[in-house]
């Protein structure tokens, strides 16, 4: 959200773990836009890159142009839709009873400056995830129906999400999302008890319980905007521009998508963190999400896509490949008792450190 160019984030995980609640819960972390008032389209008045074609030719033709406040618009693409709900048709309703043309917005031209989220995006049919994300990606919709010729601006945040266990996207549509994650169940039975009483007190009180959390939710909102305002003077040394190349190259991923969306997710993470210069450490933290699902799957290999491109990013940034794998190496041998007190020790310290709610944002891995 921080930076849209990034092209938006593919969730697959475990059922029940959420991950569509944490997607529709994140239009509530973002500010609010400038509107033309009642356009299909959630137009800027002031930019005409994100005008519809109405507010286009009213803006050109120096008129003024009324606004109005709105949050960031959410819309969800259900799994039984067709190509013309997603991209519109003819409005029949103007046609019978006025007997002209008109343009029916689809669901791009409404999640325009918003957020397009895809529940099951792998099994929703390929074809329309790709008209989906090929607007994602130009941030242009054009209709072609029944003699209407349109072209609209879309851009918006694309997120996915979906369960393995129910299919795969294929290699082509999954190197259209700019990043993603896998969501495990977690097994902790402390943290699997607060949460469902945290469920449970929602269900009895949403109003009282979102209170409960409204000053981290306003502290991370703020924190979101200002990264937002920050990101154009963030800078990276060029040297590790080349070594981004470099790892994309020995792992073999396809194409160029790679090496930019590694580059603008490391400098959004520097900008969200208050920072104005990208680190080897913060391209480190978001290489994994950025590259894992780009790598050519082999049916015969077990090797995780993450622990891949952790490889790559040894060799390439440390000029060895097992640079941060000897403790994995050596764990055969360590000593049972005193891993037993290390964990004691270290679980005490935890339950001694002030808590959040289970579930709360608590930063980045490696945050600062």
């Amino acid at each position: 959200v921080i930076d849209a160019r990034i092209g938006g984030c593919l969730i697959m995980g475990d059922r029940g773990t959420a991950k569509s609640v944490a997607v529709r819960s994140l239009a509530d972390l973002l500010p609010e836009i400038d509107v033309v008032f009642g356009d299909a389209f959630n137009s800027s008045p002031t930019q005409p890159d994100l005008m519809g074609p109405e507010v286009l030719a009213r803006f050109r033709a120096g008129e003024k142009i009324p606004s109005s406040k709105m949050r960031i618009p959410m819309v969800e693409v259900p799994l039984g839709t067709t190509e013309d709900r997603i991209c519109g048709t003819i409005d029949i309703e103007k046609a019978l009873a006025e007997g002209t043309k008109a343009y029916d917005p689809g669901l791009l031209a409404r999640a325009n400056r918003g957020l397009l989220y895809i529940d099951e995006v792998n099994l929703l049919d390929d074809s329309l995830v790709d008209v989906v994300l090929d607007s994602a990606a130009g941030g242009w919709n054009t209709v072609e129906r029944e003699g209407i010729s349109l072209t609209h601006p879309a851009k918006f945040i694309m997120i996915g999400s979906g369960n393995p266990e129910e299919g795969e996207l294929r290699p082509q549509l999954l190197d259209r999302f700019g990043m993603a994650c896998t969501v495990r169940t977690i097994f902790d039975k402390d943290a699997r008890v607060t949460l469902v009483k945290n469920r449970m007190a929602h269900e009895m009180d949403p109003v009282g319980f979102a209170a409960t959390c409204e000053e981290e939710m306003s502290a991370l909102k703020a924190k979101i905007a200002a990264a937002q305002l920050l990101l154009p003077e963030v800078t990276m040394d060029r040297d590790l521009a080349l070594k981004i190349s470099g790892v994309c190259s020995l792992i073999d991923v396809d194409g160029l998508r790679g090496d930019l969306v590694v580059t603008r997710a490391a400098k959004a993470l520097v900008a969200y963190e208050g920072r104005s210069v990208v680190e080897e450490e913060d391209i480190k933290r978001i290489i994994g999400p950025c590259l894992s699902h780009r790598l050519r799957k082999d049916p015969m290999d077990t090797m995780d896509g993450a622990f891949k491109v952790m490889l790559g990013f040894n060799k390439i940034f440390k000029g060895s490949a097992l640079t941060d794998f000897s403790a994995a190496l050596a764990e055969g041998i360590v000593d049972p008792a005193a891993k037993a007190k290390e964990e004691e020790a270290a679980a005490a310290a935890a339950a001694a450190a002030p808590k959040g709610k289970s579930g709360a944002w608590g930063g980045l891995p490696g945050g600062r």
